[in-house]
């Protein structure tokens, strides 16, 4: 495998303006962070030229309640000059979801019917659903249109299901990253969120660096990979869940008791995913007001703490994405390179697909409307 260390460029001012973007990227990232996790990042801002600027909707899990809520993710990115379709997708409402199976299923599907692909892939939100799906997913046609296309898919939560499938079946890559409802149509924005989304989706290499100290000292490369915890464990034992070795195994989940987080893991040591992996990180969790019932000091440091002592590799923390408000994007299926050490934690991507962002008006993603 070639080096997976590209030569990065500090986002300037100028590279910003050149891109379209109306905010100077220093003092907008100064302003993004927060006051325990912030986050700093480089780009190389070569992506290919695209004229494409469709968004295609897609709703493979939970309904999108709030009509008002749904509509302003569609308009932001409409300001923005994407052109957004399969629109009627985040208005369906069949149980807790959005849409039969057959409906949420064709939204995938009947892209192997065009004869061009979207620019990107955008999922409404998670919830539940998309495991139903994977079946029946047509990854024989699908995958390998995708892949020429460098369509970029988005989404997190529930949709890692999709994201997975598409990894193993047919080595579709894409990113953790927005999704429509809760962070384009949310009542408040998040700049750093928007920042990140755009410089990821228009820049060939891509680094994102945490201060938060990592209790290892080390550097290496492979294959990003991951999403979602619980959505993750349950693809063990089936066909859609990419068979990866090497690699930088991603996590995040939101809202489980820790004993839960820590059997999830356990469940991926017993089926000796971890130990193949070159490093394990780990993201927000959103562990909130979440206190064992039987003991309070029992936390998600003391499921940390318990894995590390059942790894011989390195598992790092503080990745600023999860079910939080202010997350980065991450290519997932991609190179990327690591270094850690008590400063903090750099990760840079590379190999993934990056389209220019000419013709749009990215930063009106960057402000409230």
């Amino acid at each position: 495998m070639p080096s997976l260390t590209p030569t990065t460029t500090a986002l300037t001012r100028r590279s910003l303006l050149r891109h379209g973007l109306a905010v100077a990227g220093a003092g907008l990232l100064q302003a993004c962070r927060t006051p325990t996790r912030p986050t700093t990042i480089t780009t190389t801002p070569n992506a290919m030229p695209m004229q494409n600027h469709e968004i295609a909707l897609l709703a493979c899990s939970g309904t999108l309640p709030n009509a008002l809520q749904r509509q302003h993710g569609v308009d932001r990115l409409q300001q923005a000059g994407f052109s957004i379709s399969n629109r009627n997708a985040i208005d369906r409402q069949y149980q807790r979801f959005a849409g039969t199976d057959q409906e949420r299923l064709q939204d995938l599907n009947q892209l192997t019917q065009r004869q061009d692909m979207p620019r990107m892939l955008l999922a409404g939100r998670g919830g539940y659903g998309a495991c139903r799906l994977l079946q029946d997913i047509d990854y024989q046609r699908l995958c390998p249109m995708l892949k020429e296309a460098g369509t970029q898919i988005m989404g997190y939560s529930d949709f890692t299901a999709i994201q997975l499938a598409l990894l193993a079946k047919g080595g579709v890559g894409s990113f953790a990253g927005p999704m429509l409802y809760s962070d384009f149509g949310g009542r408040k924005l998040s700049p750093m969120t928007m920042q990140h989304f755009i410089q990821a989706t228009t820049s060939e290499n891509w680094t994102v660096f945490t201060p938060t100290p990592q209790t290892s000292t080390a550097t290496g490369e492979g294959i990003f990979w991951g999403g979602n915890l619980s959505v993750l464990s349950s693809l063990v034992g089936s066909p859609f869940l990419p068979d990866i070795q090497g690699g930088l195994l991603f996590l995040e989940d939101v809202g489980e008791q820790p004993y839960r987080l820590e059997r999830m893991l356990q469940q991926l040591y017993l089926a000796g995913i971890l130990q193949r992996q070159k490093a394990i990180f780990l993201g927000d969790f959103a562990m909130g007001r979440i206190v064992d019932a039987y003991d309070a000091g029992y936390t998600l440091d003391t499921v940390i703490a318990q894995i590390r002592s059942q790894l011989k590799i390195p598992v790092f923390t503080g990745i600023p994405f999860g079910h939080i408000h202010d997350k980065t994007t991450l290519p997932l299926g991609y190179p990327a390179h690591f270094a850690a050490d008590e400063t903090g934690l750099t990760l840079t991507f590379s190999h993934y697909p990056a389209h220019s962002p000419s013709g749009l008006t990215l930063d009106r993603l960057l402000t409230e409307s």
